[in-house]
């Protein structure tokens, strides 16, 4: 386990990095390497194949040198994952410019939350990287000030800004990976949904009894006919979106009057 002296300085290191600040360590002879290069080739190991087989050596791999030379660039895993973050943070474009006006605040968010959600699809390594410490780079700074001129004006303090954007992206994070999960049910579980519910529904039969379970058997029988299936995951996660932005609204409201 790194010292606190090693933590910091690495966490140094890491700005220095993201800022364009110091390119080389210093480390023996100059690689042919760039830290951009590092990053890219990062990202594409961690899309392919997921954070459990990410290291320095498959990066390294991937760009054809020994594992050794990425540390003339890069400290470390930890902070070559935070380089990667602010990257992916930087693809996320917004076309608001300056405060939003009340009226199309709630279109913005909306459009925030959709443009999050295909980040994390992009690059899906990023649901295990939370809780933790966004990295204080250009990326995830910019990403950031933008989002937030989508609530600017609108009758709302800073905390109350910086909390409705958390409470957003919050939402679309943890429902995201839920769609995404349910997207990997058939694969992970040799079955289809209708070969699912051809086997368990002659055994529900069985059990189930109308005076017993009878909101489990209305609600139920309703929520699978409006979703032809077992569940309907975009279904979900529009409604839960909807109900989030509904909610800001109307805390944005009652402030007003």
């Amino acid at each position: 386990m790194a010292t606190a002296p090693q933590e910091r300085s690495n966490l140094v290191r890491t700005f220095e990095l993201l800022w364009n600040l110091r390119e080389h360590s210093g480390l023996g002879r100059k690689a042919g390497l760039t830290v951009d290069q590092i990053t890219s080739a990062a990202i594409e190991v961690a899309d392919a194949e997921g954070l459990d087989s990410f290291s320095m050596r498959a990066v390294a791999d991937r760009l054809g040198v020994g594992a050794m030379s990425l540390y003339r660039h890069v400290p470390g895993k930890e902070e070559l994952l935070d380089i990667m973050v602010d990257r992916v943070c930087a693809e996320v474009r917004y076309d608001n410019e300056g405060p939003a006006s009340p009226g199309d605040w709630r279109t913005r968010l909306e459009h925030i939350a959709r443009s999050n959600r295909a980040m994390i699809e992009r690059h899906p390594w990023l649901l295990r990287l939370f809780p933790r410490r966004p990295p204080q780079g250009p990326g995830v700074l910019a990403k950031y000030e933008a989002e937030l001129r989508a609530v600017e004006g609108i009758g709302l303090t800073d905390v109350e800004m910086d909390s409705a954007l958390a409470l957003l992206l919050g939402y679309v994070r943890d429902a995201t990976a839920g769609v995404l999960e349910w997207k990997t049910v058939s694969e992970r579980t040799g079955q289809s949904d209708d070969e699912w519910w051809m086997t368990i529904g002659p055994l529900l039969d069985r059990v189930l009894v109308s005076e017993r379970y009878p909101l489990a058997m209305r609600v139920g029988t309703a929520a699978s006919e409006h979703y032809k299936g077992v569940h309907d995951p975009e279904y979900t996660y529009e409604f839960g979106l909807q109900r989030v932005l509904d909610g800001i609204e109307a805390f944005v409201r009652t402030g007003r009057e």
